[in-house]
C-alpha cells in the first residue's frame, strides 16, 4: 500500500464526492479538501497543499484539467483524472506532466488503489530526475565558472592549468569557502580591473 497521503478531490456529482469521502480513508488515505468545481478545487488545493489531486474532467466554471494546470503552477502535485468519458481532446489535453492516470467512470476500488500507488511513485520519481537536471545544469554552471577564474589566474599570474586550479582549490581553502564562489570573486575582481 501507498503511504498515508492527504488528498483533495473534486467532483460535481455528490454522489462521487461521496464516494471519494468513503473510499479514500478505506485505502489509508485523508481526504482534506472536497470541491463540486474546479475554481473551488484550485482554492482548496492552495489552502491545503494535498499530496494528491483527483478531480472529474467535465465540471462547471473550472475544468478539472485547467484546475489542475493551475494547481501546478502553484506547487507540484500528482493528479489523477476521472471522467465518464474517454474522448480523445480530453486524453490529449491530459498528457501534461502532472495528470499521472486517468480513470474512467464508474471507478471501482480495485482501480482507484493501484492508481494512487502508481501516479505517487511516478511523480516521486519525476520529480527525482527533474531535481538531478537541476544539479546537473548546475555542476555545469559552476564548472564553466571555475574555468573561467582559472583562465585568469593563469593570465595574470602566469600559472598554468594544474597551478591555477591548486591555487583556487587554496583560496578556496583558506577562506572556508566553496571553489565556485573564491572563482566568481576572481572574476568579479578581474571585471572591476578591467573596467
Amino acid at each position: 500500500m501507498t503511504r498515508p497521503l492527504r488528498i483533495a478531490v473534486a467532483d460535481d456529482e455528490p454522489d462521487m464526492q461521496d464516494y471519494f469521502r468513503t473510499i479514500l480513508p478505506g485505502l489509508g488515505h485523508e481526504v482534506v479538501a472536497v470541491a463540486g468545481d474546479g475554481r473551488e478545487l484550485v482554492n482548496s488545493c492552495r489552502e491545503h497543499r494535498p499530496d494528491l489531486v483527483i478531480t472529474d474532467i467535465k465540471m462547471p466554471d473550472m475544468d478539472g484539467i485547467e484546475a489542475a494546470a493551475r494547481i501546478y503552477r502553484d506547487g507540484p502535485v500528482p493528479v489523477i483524472l476521472v471522467s465518464a468519458y474517454h474522448d480523445a481532446e480530453f486524453i490529449r489535453r491530459a498528457e501534461a506532466d502532472h495528470i499521472l492516470a486517468y480513470l474512467v467512470k464508474p471507478i471501482k476500488q480495485a482501480d482507484l488503489e493501484p492508481a494512487i500507488a502508481l501516479a505517487v511513485r511516478r511523480f516521486e520519481q519525476f520529480q527525482d530526475l527533474r531535481k538531478e537536471a537541476t544539479d546537473l545544469k548546475q555542476a555545469l554552471e559552476d564548472r564553466k565558472t571555475i574555468e573561467k577564474a582559472k583562465g585568469v589566474l593563469m593570465k595574470k599570474a602566469g600559472l598554468d592549468e594544474a597551478n591555477a586550479f591548486r591555487r583556487l582549490q587554496k583560496l578556496a581553502s583558506d577562506r572556508n569557502k566553496k571553489l565556485v564562489d573564491v572563482a566568481q570573486m576572481i572574476l568579479m575582481a578581474e571585471e572591476a580591473f578591467g573596467a
